[in-house]
């Protein structure tokens, strides 16, 4: 690598040499081309849910220019009728901002368990594409993804290269030895001091840290390459199998190493945690999202009202929906059947202290369960009214991405239907306020799906 610049500084002294001799310069640069006006669509009679409002507007019309929101008006909006426009009729449907899932994980939500840990990498990622184009279909716009090297599908997607939501990546998950994070077999255990990263940890998957000074390069290299926010594994995992449910994974001062990484960044730590010690540890030492959670006590649940954290909550239930499911009778099961056991119970320490509280759902080595992501927002009625999970779903959710500050890839208004907000928007056939099983069948009733002012699907 070092000799790049080398030969690129000498091919540059090249041409510098060759303009000198000949007394010429080289040509001009070309005029820049003339501006493409960016493309208006305009939608007609619809009723807005803003991402906010618990109740839909009045027959409203709205104007996107580009990415953006540009006006939202009562009256009719006159505007130019060119090749660049088109006008949507939207016949009284609701127009509302494009659905947020909190807590995704790209690269692990449509293959197996088994293909992840030992599949090409190139393979992984090429099934993980497939799985954003379908998330986008789904009507979900933007995703939180918590663990996994979607850093360059990201990329890809920015620059228009192929189709999927927004991503916040967190990058590669760490993981002390022995934690959730740890998929080693048990041959590789104990690991000599020389040995070199695992294929998991070498291809951005995951990666294994122990002491804080380990931490916190880890930590800086998630950064380093683009992580929004940061992941650490601070407590017993359901899909690990080496580390029981209970187990606290962490010391403070490896928290703290990580914590004062990502804020020297201007951004935050999350941390994968069940437990009320788990939470509470991670808590102590400045993390400012907790995912999960499912084990807490009613003293955690208002330490983290009192400190302002946010809890990304998954609407984890045993039914024949729930994403994931392990073989009976398996370790993975019996772990999952604990956890499932205190959905309802976090649910209710949430409303009672009035807990930041965002939706995400967590669906991993399944293609099947993939399909059930709306679904699984629909599981929210157990708990809240329609209103307040489409809120939930989208401004609350917006309003954690904003946690990751100059991180932030995507700094414009995302999650309502406000002049100058980015144009993420769904036309549902029918009321979601009043009807929120409408999302759970995003194929019938998602009409139409933009993001960032191109729409994916029209019909």
């Amino acid at each position: 690598m070092n000799s790049l610049p080398v030969i690129f500084s000498i091919a540059v002294l090249g041409i510098v040499a060759a303009v000198s001799l000949t007394g010429q310069e080289s040509d001009p640069a070309p005029a820049a081309p003339a501006k493409t006006p960016a493309r208006v669509i305009l939608f007609q009679n619809v009723r807005i849910f803003d991402g906010k409002s618990p109740s839909l507007t009045a027959p409203s019309h709205v104007l996107v220019r580009g990415n953006k929101i540009e006006k939202i008006s009562a009256t009719p909006i006159a505007t130019e009728r060119s090749a660049d426009t088109m006008v949507i009729d939207g016949q009284g449907k609701t127009l509302m901002p494009g659905l947020i899932d909190a807590h995704v994980h790209l690269m692990m939500e449509s293959i197996s368990l088994s293909a992840g840990l030992t599949a090409d990498i190139s393979y992984v990622i090429l099934v993980a594409a497939r799985a954003a184009q379908k998330q986008l279909l789904r009507g979900f716009t933007t995703v939180r993804d918590v663990g996994g090297a979607s850093l360059s599908l990201k990329t890809a997607i920015d620059q228009g290269l192929h189709d999927g939501p927004r991503i916040y990546p967190s990058g590669a998950t760490i993981s002390q030895s022995g934690g959730h994070g740890d998929f080693r077999p048990p041959n590789e255990v104990p690991e000599d001091s020389n040995a070199p990263l695992t294929y998991m940890e070498r291809t951005g998957m995951t990666i294994i840290a122990d002491g804080a000074a380990d931490v916190l390069k880890r930590t800086r290299e998630q950064l380093r390459n683009g992580a929004t926010q940061i992941k650490l594994m601070a407590g017993g995992g359901v899909a690990s199998s080496y580390d029981p449910l209970d187990v606290t994974q962490y010391t403070p001062a490896e928290f703290s190493a990580a914590v004062s990484a990502a804020e020297n960044w201007g951004t935050y730590v999350t941390v994968h945690a069940y437990t009320p010690q788990a939470i509470s540890s991670a808590v102590g030492a400045g993390v400012k999202c907790l995912e999960h959670g499912q084990l807490i006590d009613d003293d955690t649940a208002r330490l983290l009202a009192e400190k302002g954290i946010w809890w990304s909550l998954q609407p984890f239930m045993d039914d024949p929906d729930a994403p994931s499911v392990f073989p009976e009778g398996s370790p993975n099961r019996l772990k999952q059947i604990e956890m499932f056991a205190g959905t309802d119970t976090a649910y209710q320490f949430a409303k009672k202290y009035k807990i930041k509280t965002a939706f995400g759902t967590d669906i991993l080595f399944s293609a099947a369960s993939a399909l059930t992501q709306g679904k699984q927002l629909v599981r929210l009625k157990k708990w809240y009214s329609p209103a307040e999970a489409l809120i939930m779903a989208t401004s609350q959710n917006a309003e954690l991405l904003t946690l990751s500050g100059p991180r932030n890839p995507y700094p414009g208004k995302l999650g309502v239907v406000e002049e100058g907000a980015y144009a993420d928007l769904l036309l549902v056939d029918g009321d979601p306020l009043t009807n929120l099983d409408l999302v759970a069948d995003p194929e019938k009733n998602f009409l139409v799906i933009m993001k960032d002012g191109k729409i994916y699907k029209e019909k």
